[in-house]
């Protein structure tokens, strides 16, 4: 094939033929002639788009693993280590996909997914910006720098002229300032200049600045991109995620997962609403399911574009650095994308209802929320023939229901069913 398309980015049919030719074990230059692009495009499309799929268990990859004295607790420094190494890992095609010694293989296994891969392609596109330009990170870098002066009585124009790194103008420092971008990062405000009485914003420029948050998780996982996703992989399990809450500023607060096609709701209760805790969060559910289990019934993640779920690639990946699930976001203010869920939580909301105080009402620990979701999930449901969310999972999906089983997820007898308060305080 003549190389007239070798300019254009590559297409999912592209990546396809890709991952034949790393089937086959062709040459990456075998590869690039056969969909017409250059061999140092295919190499660093396979490098960076690669998966690890299976981790070696020693601590290095040793040659001579069969036949060592020291109980396979490899270091550097070992006089029997002999570093592994891959040719058709390592150098071409790059990846391990259809590899005759994958079976007997124990070392670091990488696998090429022209699905995954053109996903991941897909979260390097731009996507458009609105209100200050300048992202979370940038900000924080600036506003490390002016607050402690600025504390310290300096004018703007004195920290720019000291700071020429900052790369901004004096009057783009006081729009930052006046309109509140330092303000949650570091806590600057317009009563820290020396002159801001004597500064007037026009009605203008005020409505024209608005902070605006990094974006950048967004790529490639918007709502839109979550339907092309499940257009291409119709099989695949769809779980949606929120927080419930009653009380921002101490809690507690309640991560939900709804396994969509089973109907059932999951829930973890945390003393926070960060990204740190709605990824610990994450993990505990893979903790408690298994890795294989996770990954089949948590396959995609659906959720909104709340600030505690910004940690979207910690929340991808795996502590063993392996991906585990697929994250997407609804468009702003359409809870209805993920209705499935909403709908889940006003039967939640039966047992904690809205502006009560949950910690009085009994809703101390994961023990007391376990109880709450049982009898949600017990509920029996017209959709599903009278059968509850639990008779669904137990007959459909045995193996995740018997995973929450054994996490205190229990079936309740359909009269013994209570969905109202009082139920933590029996």
């Amino acid at each position: 094939m003549s190389q007239t398309n070798s300019f254009s980015h590559l297409t999912l049919e592209e990546r396809r033929i890709i991952l034949t030719g790393i089937t086959n074990d062709s040459s990456k230059t075998a590869i690039a002639k056969t969909i017409g692009k250059d061999k140092s495009t295919i190499g660093k499309e396979i490098r960076l788009h690669r998966t690890l799929t299976h981790k070696c268990k020693m601590p290095l990859e040793c040659n001579n693993y069969r036949r060592c004295v020291y109980g396979r607790q490899c270091t550097p420094d070992c006089p029997e280590y002999s570093p592994f190494k891959c040719s058709r890992r390592d150098r071409s095609p790059g990846a391990c996909n259809g590899c005759s010694n994958w079976s007997k293989c124990r070392f670091d296994k990488y696998q090429y997914c022209p699905e995954d891969a053109h996903m991941d392609y897909r979260t390097t596109l731009v996507d458009s910006r609105e209100g200050v330009n300048l992202t979370v990170q940038e900000a924080k870098a600036i506003a490390d720098v002016v607050a402690p002066l600025l504390k310290q009585g300096q004018s703007p124009y004195h920290i720019l002229a000291a700071h020429p790194e900052l790369n901004i103008s004096e009057k783009t420092l006081y729009n930052y300032i006046e309109n509140d971008v330092f303000h949650e990062i570091a806590g600057i405000t317009v009563m820290d200049l020396r002159r801001q009485v004597s500064r007037k914003i026009s009605k203008k420029k005020s409505k024209g600045y608005k902070k605006r948050a990094d974006r950048k998780h967004l790529q490639g996982r918007t709502y839109k991109d979550f339907r092309e996703y499940i257009s291409e992989n119709p099989d695949v399990f769809v779980t949606q995620m929120d927080t419930v809450y009653n009380d921002e500023t101490r809690g507690p607060f309640i991560q939900t997962f709804k396994f969509v096609p089973a109907g059932l709701l999951f829930a973890i209760i945390h003393d926070s609403k960060t990204s740190g805790s709605m990824k610990k969060g994450i993990d505990l559910l893979e903790s408690i399911l298994g890795t294989e289990i996770f990954r089949k019934y948590v396959h995609v993640l659906l959720t909104d574009r709340g600030s505690e779920f910004t940690a979207t690639d910690a929340m991808e990946i795996s502590p063993d650095g392996t991906r585990r699930t697929r994250m997407f976001y609804c468009d702003p203010m359409q809870s209805g994308q993920k209705g499935s869920l909403e709908n889940k939580h006003i039967e939640l909301r039966y047992i904690l209802p809205k502006e009560t105080d949950l910690r009085a009402l009994g809703l101390t620990d994961q023990n007391a929320l376990n109880l709450v979701i049982s009898h949600v999930d017990s509920a029996p449901v017209e959709k599903l023939g009278g059968k509850s969310p639990l008779d669904l999972t137990e007959f459909m999906y045995h193996d995740l229901y018997e995973k929450l089983e054994a996490y205190g997820i229990h079936k309740i007898e359909k009269d013994k069913v209570i969905l109202k308060p009082y139920l933590l305080k029996k």
